[in-house]
């Protein structure tokens, strides 16, 4: 733990990271209050997402799986405790992670996912594939999940819900940007500050 006031946090990340932009918004605007992100750590080199952490002042590190093989997930674990984190938010993480590194942050990985769990999830429901999943089976209600991360996808404890309506002519491209909006860009932020809230209180 570097900063004795707020927690930690780390940000997992691969791709343009509208999460990650809500996480950083959140904290300017003291919805995180708990909480500071510390780094923010891609296993993607061209993620936009680590544009948007270094325009924030937010320190980054790429970790790819191509270069560093089994290797990849030890200099993540390596990264977050030299950085002391005590939170890990998944925002756009597109790999599963080993019950070795879920068991090693316990209760201390978190995870948005845009449908109501445990609606079109697990494994291979991911990104436009999810909406495709709920328009395909008529669903009037969708929306996204904030979870705990164990070593089943998206099976861990929820956290927090949000419904969001699914409107007619909805494509999979409209439902994700109104999922995004109404429900992941709010949901993860708050989620974040309660857990952060939670290790806080844990420490006093």
């Amino acid at each position: 733990m570097l900063n004795t006031e707020k927690a930690d946090i780390a940000v997992l990340v691969s791709g343009g990271g509208t999460n990650l932009q809500a996480l950083i918004d959140a904290q300017t605007d003291g919805i995180i209050k708990s909480g500071q992100i510390s780094i923010v750590i891609s296993d993607n080199p061209n993620a936009y997402a680590l544009e948007r952490a270094k325009k924030a002042g937010i320190k980054t590190a790429v970790v790819t799986k191509k270069s560093r093989g089994i290797a990849f997930e030890d200099d993540i674990i390596e990264l977050l405790n030299e950085n002391g984190i005590e939170l890990v938010v998944l925002a756009g993480f597109m790999t599963i992670l080993s019950s070795k590194f879920t068991k090693a942050f316990e209760n201390r990985i978190i995870n948005v996912h845009p449908s109501l769990i445990p609606s079109f999830c697990g494994k291979g429901f991911y990104g436009l594939k999810v909406h495709e999943a709920a328009l395909n089976k008529g669903v009037k209600v969708t929306g996204a999940t904030v979870h705990f991360v164990n070593e089943i996808p998206d099976g861990g404890e929820i956290i927090m819900q949000k419904a969001v309506d699914v409107l007619e002519g909805d494509t999979p491209e409209t439902l994700q940007k109104r999922v995004m909006i109404e429900a992941e860009w709010i949901i993860l932020p708050k989620a974040t500050e309660l857990v952060c809230s939670k290790i806080m209180n844990k420490g006093e």
